[in-house]
């Protein structure tokens, strides 16, 4: 539960104001530009805090219940719909809304109930009229009446069966908890972990840092943090280059604003060095990133290939996303990285057999990156995944063609949907080899078991598979390939 009664429980007792309160404005637009506009909170939010002109202390909370009340949205709607008479779709978008962000702050932060109700009637009248604040204000009353621990209890008891349940209590779709439970059981994990999994969904991510090599060291990111925050970092667990902060805006550290470092999650910095250090026989010269945006993983790999003299091609389809590669490799030496807007998918016939590591960031559903992106388990739905499935396949031929015979190819996806990781490993394996390419699997864990300071969960498998319950990064599936012949 998220502790802002300090900062906030107090506002709304007394006379009622008459402005909305600025900080919980600021959550309700975001969540509106996410309903209606299929915004992402962790773009718009920014923006938004700014304009607000907040102290340090309400975009802190405005922060913690956008993110909150977006993660929680599916446990606090099946306890809203326990507390009113009719449907939830039959209630106005802005007022269940408003509805949320009240029952979020009831039951997932620490904020004095009256203040809650109080500051949310408020706000109910600023956005949508008095009529729909005084139905907030009755369903927020009803919705005080129990603790959280009731509310669950209640909601399990409801539930048809355990799977349900969890779905409902954790607050994920009921078939991304099916994929959990069937790629957990796919990498031999225990059923039983799969409500930490979730749980851990729910979770702030911490803000970590990528020292790029050659550009930064982690000791000199590590005193430009200090001097930036007055906190002090501490070194990752799975990257040699992660900095994990302690607070403080990592846009104030001049590494940062020069691209010599950048935030990026741990998982992420692990799959893009699993392809730099995997084994490798022969030429080592070119490398290609498919699918480079928005270019953490670019800016990594190019930094690595500058200190062994080898160059990168970071191709990026989209012309937004590869203006910031461009902005995110800016740094490293000239003559490094060339950044091209192409289609991945051309690559293996444009350019058969002209590189020697290929990396394939396939666009996926991203639920592997729920904690950052928390919206997204409400807006993606299984056909997206059958047809980004699709996608995944034809970007890890083209790559498995256009590197050369001996050179490797990792292929991540930010998903551990099993249609999205293993199966298009598979299927395109069993393609290829009825045209006479024979592709081998070498094992990602042990890679991973060399590179990381403390070894992922999961590096008994050749197919590597990070878990944010177990690793407290992205769920980052990798599958690095060698092509044979």
């Amino acid at each position: 539960m998220s502790d802002h009664k300090g900062a906030r429980g107090g506002r709304g007792s007394g006379s009622r104001r008459r402005e909305a309160d600025p900080a919980r404005q600021v959550s309700l637009e975001v969540l509106r530009r996410v309903r209606e506009d299929g915004a992402y909170a962790n773009l718009v939010l920014p923006s938004l805090l700014d304009q607000a002109h907040l102290s340090r202390r309400d975009a802190g909370f405005a922060t913690a219940l956008t993110y909150g009340t977006l993660r929680l949205q599916g446990r606090y709607d099946a306890i809203i719909s326990r507390c009113v008479d009719r449907p939830l779709g039959r209630i106005d978008g802005v007022v269940l809304d408003v509805l949320r962000l009240g029952a979020h702050q009831l039951l997932g932060m620490r904020v004095a109930t009256h203040g809650a109700v109080d500051a949310t009637v408020n706000l109910a009248t600023h956005a949508a009229g008095r009529g729909a604040a005084g139905f907030v204000n009755a369903v927020l009353r009803r919705v005080a009446g129990k603790d959280l621990d009731a509310w669950l209890q209640e909601i399990d008891a409801d539930a048809p069966d355990a799977l349900t349940s969890l779905s409902l209590t954790e607050s994920h779709p009921l078939w991304v908890t099916k994929a959990m439970r069937q790629a957990l059981k796919a990498h031999g994990r225990e059923e039983d972990e799969l409500a930490a999994l979730l749980a851990a969904d729910n979770t702030d991510p911490a803000v970590v840092l990528c020292a790029r090599p050659g550009l930064i060291t982690p000791e000199q990111l590590a005193r430009q943090v200090e001097a930036a925050t007055r906190t002090e970092p501490r070194p990752g667990d799975l990257s040699p280059c992660a900095l994990v902060m302690d607070g403080g805006d990592p846009g104030r550290i001049d590494a940062v604003r020069r691209s010599r470092a950048g935030v990026e999650d741990e998982g992420s910095q692990l799959v893009a060095l699993l392809l730099s250090e995997a084994p490798l026989e022969g030429r080592d010269e070119r490398w290609l990133d498919l699918c480079a945006g928005p270019g953490g993983k670019a800016a990594l790999l190019a930094a690595r290939a500058a200190q062994r003299g080898a160059r990168l091609v970071a191709n990026e389809v989209s012309a937004h996303r590869a203006e910031l590669v461009r902005s995110a490799v800016r740094d490293v030496p000239e003559g490094v990285v060339e950044v091209r807007c192409e289609d991945g998918r051309d690559y293996g016939v444009a350019e058969p057999g002209c590189y020697d590591r290929v990396l394939v960031d396939a666009p996926c559903s991203g639920l592997g990156s729920l904690r950052r992106r928390p919206e997204a388990r409400w807006r993606r739905e299984p056909k997206d995944v059958t047809e980004l499935a699709d996608v995944q396949r034809e970007l890890l031929t083209s790559a498995l063609t256009a590197v050369r015979t001996g050179g490797v190819v990792a292929y991540v996806t930010c998903s551990p949907h099993l249609m999205e990781t293993r199966l298009v490993v598979q299927d395109v394996m069993r393609r290829l080899a009825r045209y006479g390419h024979e592709v081998e699997i070498l094992h990602a864990g042990d890679v991973a078991t060399r590179v990381a300071p403390v070894p992922p969960a999961g590096a008994a498998d050749e197919m590597l598979q990070l878990w944010p319950h177990l690793d407290r990064a992205d769920a980052m599936f990798c599958t690095l390939l060698r092509r044979v012949s």
